[in-house]
């Protein structure tokens, strides 16, 4: 029988939720890196042993955690064995900890600002890792979403790690703006049926795709419109939230935005909004069933000054027709006095059948469904506030 690995990333670690095929009992290893921030850890399609996590501080910055056992013990790439992980002064130590970026990318035009929200330049500043994504055929390769944005590569396994810079350098990087949580690149999508085309999406600039492996790039926001930039359909200034596709069909693209539910048929060349009955249309989680690419399912919250459910219902809406025809999913879920949010990252689908559901919130809880939505139970409660959650079904 089939196992489950559950990741959930919190601010103040990261912790190991394991189930059998069945998902009715759950163990819970953690925290991993107690007191850390843990943005996002994700296993590796290649290698289910091989997990990365990325490891976050105000004071001590970024971390890149790897585990090649399962999670159950962790190490940093780069650091020979046995040597302290950190300064004296409690700074990372190691070639892992390096993302610098590329002030000459291909296109030969010199990086220096972005638009700060006044429009004013602004430099480029490292500051996080908000999402990993590995190789689906190669262990040892992962990319990587920071803020500011930007996204990065590393070949060996998270030893090193180099920029990806025709993302930024592509023509427009000196228009974006950050969002109200920063200039995050947070979503990373690779094509399973072609493995050179990579999505990605920055809050606040919009959407992005390449077809050379991450070489060259292009906006992909036709049909997209964002009220509060002065020209609401402008190639870029679009807060995207979260980006969405179901491997069997990489064509078909779901999007989260700020306000609007959206898809694309069309690998991203145009967009329709696929809102319909939604009681609201403002989220950041949206995820797509694995057997039934037609099965979507999202978060609403109130808006975007109060993120929280509507009317104090936790309430997952799930579309079975792509959109627009949404039905709303309590059984198991807390119905009054609820006021947590789930975040973008923060939701994740199993491949096992019936498909599990599972997310986060920021209360603490993680939630799941082995019956692909129809009723939910708390996995645990009482964690940290949930940052990411990710799912991997295990031989």
């Amino acid at each position: 029988m089939s196992k489950v690995r559950i990741l959930a990333g919190t601010r103040k670690g990261a912790f190991v939720l394991t189930s059998d095929g069945k998902r009715k009992k759950w163990k819970v290893d953690g925290p991993h890196f107690a007191g850390w921030q843990i943005y996002h850890a994700k296993g590796s399609p290649a290698d289910t042993k091989r997990i990365y996590a990325s490891q976050h501080s105000d004071w001590f910055g970024q971390i890149i955690q790897r585990s090649d056992d399962g999670g159950k013990t962790w190490f940093q790439p780069g650091t020979p064995p046995g040597e302290p992980t950190k300064g004296p002064d409690g700074t990372p130590k190691g070639e892992s900890n390096k993302f610098v970026y590329d002030t000459s990318p291909p296109t030969g035009k010199p990086l220096t600002t972005h638009q700060f929200y006044d429009g004013t330049p602004h430099p480029w500043e490292f500051k996080r890792v908000w999402h990993l994504e590995p190789s689906l055929s190669d262990p040892d390769v992962v990319y990587a979403g920071a803020e500011d944005a930007a996204l990065f590569q590393t070949v060996d396994g998270g030893k090193t790690w180099k920029e990806l810079s025709g993302l930024r350098g592509h023509g427009t990087g000196s228009q974006w703006a950050p969002g109200a949580g920063g200039l995050c690149l947070h979503t990373i999508l690779i094509d399973p049926s072609n493995p050179k085309r990579i999505y990605t999406a920055i809050s606040s600039a919009g959407a992005f795709r390449s077809d050379d492996g991450g070489t060259t790039w292009r906006t992909i926001t036709k049909g997209l419109k964002s009220l509060y930039i002065p020209d609401p359909e402008a190639e870029v200034g679009h807060c995207v939230h979260r980006i969405a596709m179901n491997g069997s069909r990489p064509n078909v693209l779901y999007m989260q935005k700020h306000w609007d539910v959206m898809r694309s048929d069309n690998a991203g060349e145009s967009w329709h909004e696929i809102s319909g009955n939604l009681p609201t249309d403002f989220g950041f989680a949206i995820d797509v069933h694995t057997h039934e690419p037609d099965t979507v399912y999202v978060v609403p919250i109130k808006s975007d000054a109060e993120h929280y459910p509507l009317d104090g219902k936790l309430q997952v809406f799930r579309s079975k027709k792509g959109g627009n025809e949404w039905k709303p999913l309590t059984k198991g879920l807390p119905q009054k006095d609820c006021y947590v949010n789930v975040l973008r990252d923060a939701m994740s689908v199993d491949t096992l059948d019936p498909c599990g559901i599972y997310f986060g919130t920021t209360g603490g809880q993680v939630y799941g469904s082995a019956n692909a939505g129809d009723s939910w139970e708390a996995i645990v409660r009482d964690l940290p506030p949930v940052l990411s959650v990710e799912v991997q079904a295990l031989k």
